[in-house]
């Protein structure tokens, strides 16, 4: 079975995503007047980038912290390959919070 983790340790995250070959983003069609567009971790060989911004982890992590998100990640798929999925949620103590996997194994 797969679970779920979730942390906002950026180190934790990055290596995650460049494991599976991801870059950072922005969601442009998201934008709206002169904020910036929605997060997203792009996974170049699932998809084409035509509504992405590609964007440093720097500016990443500068948003990341400034909206109070977790990142919701699965290590391994059930098959035991690595998986991609991934969320970005509020962070614990900040907001609701969105269950994970994890907590329907504990009840």
């Amino acid at each position: 079975m797969s679970t779920s983790n979730q942390t906002h340790n950026h180190q934790t995250i990055r290596q995650w995503a460049e494991a599976r070959n991801g870059i950072p983003a922005r969601v442009i069609r998201t934008a709206l007047n002169d904020e910036e567009g929605t997060l997203k971790i792009h996974f170049p060989e699932f998809g084409k980038a035509n509504e992405l911004q590609e964007i440093s982890w720097e500016d990443f992590f500068n948003d990341f912290e400034k909206e109070e998100l977790d990142f919701l990640y699965q290590e391994q798929k059930a098959n035991g390959k690595p998986s991609t999925f991934y969320q970005l949620v509020a962070r614990l103590g900040s907001g609701p919070r969105v269950p994970t996997l994890r907590d329907k194994e504990l009840s």
